[in-house]
């Protein structure tokens, strides 16, 4: 692809994190084969700048960790074990997704599953964005107690990326929820410590303050618009950026 075709491209390397919900759709459970599709042949735009991509996803959709453990009864750290199952599954529907349209893709996992995927090493996550594969990770940080969001910091300081991608339902980070309250105000740019003072959740706090330490940009927009990630990579659309 030429360079004229690809203005403003300013990353090498990014992380993306899906939510399970955003897998979902209008479904109310599990993946939606129609998002699945939109979304790799979003993530393939991007991929075919040359940006190395990599992946963390969310469970979401299947089974919540954290919001599970009233009704079911379970110990949190089973529910949250439960959900890093469900973000495996998650992952392996991604992958399957992206190698339709000939986009070579590695799903690695925090919990050993060597039957199914690689375990997560850092090095070899790395190895395989340097050879043009897209790198899913599931399982979160392989640890009860810790958010996806939190592992997607993780991953992306630890492999080097030049900023996190969180795909939300909006277009950004706004000071309420848009939905629900008219004249919410939404941020161009904030700063970790704002967002945090403002308790505006739309990370958690270990996540935000992992980022704040390495000083990687978070990038907040809206995944479920189509094409909206190639343009944001461009630096183009609506989008909030939270960054020192």
């Amino acid at each position: 692809m030429s360079e004229s075709s690809t203005p403003n491209v300013k990353y090498s390397r990014v992380l993306l994190k899906v939510s399970g919900e955003a897998l979902m759709g209008e479904k109310g459970f599990g993946c939606d084969v129609e998002v699945l599709d939109k979304l790799s042949h979003d993530l393939k735009e991007v991929y075919d700048f040359g940006i190395q991509l990599c992946l963390v996803v969310g469970g979401g959709n299947i089974f919540r960790g954290a919001s599970s453990s009233s009704p079911f009864g379970f110990e949190r750290a089973s529910n949250d074990y439960i959900g890093m199952l469900a973000t495996m599954m998650n992952a392996l529907s991604l992958q399957n997704a992206l190698e339709k349209i000939n986009v070579q893709s590695r799903v690695l996992s925090a919990i050993p599953i060597t039957a199914v995927c690689e375990t997560y090493i850092r090095r070899r996550a790395i190895r395989h964005l340097e050879k043009g594969r897209v790198v899913i990770c599931a399982a979160g940080v392989g640890n009860p107690f810790f958010t996806t969001d939190t592992a997607a910091a993780l991953r992306g300081i630890e492999m080097g990326c030049d900023a996190i991608f969180k795909g939300t339902q909006v277009d950004g980070v706004y000071s309420a929820d848009p939905k629900k309250t008219v004249d919410a105000v939404r941020y161009d740019r904030i700063s970790y410590r704002d967002l945090l003072s403002l308790d505006l959740k739309i990370m958690d706090v270990a996540a935000v303050s992992l980022a704040r330490e390495h000083s990687v940009p978070i990038i907040v927009f809206n995944l479920g618009k189509r094409g909206s990630f190639a343009d944001i990579i461009r630096g183009r659309g609506l989008y909030t950026t939270i960054c020192n």
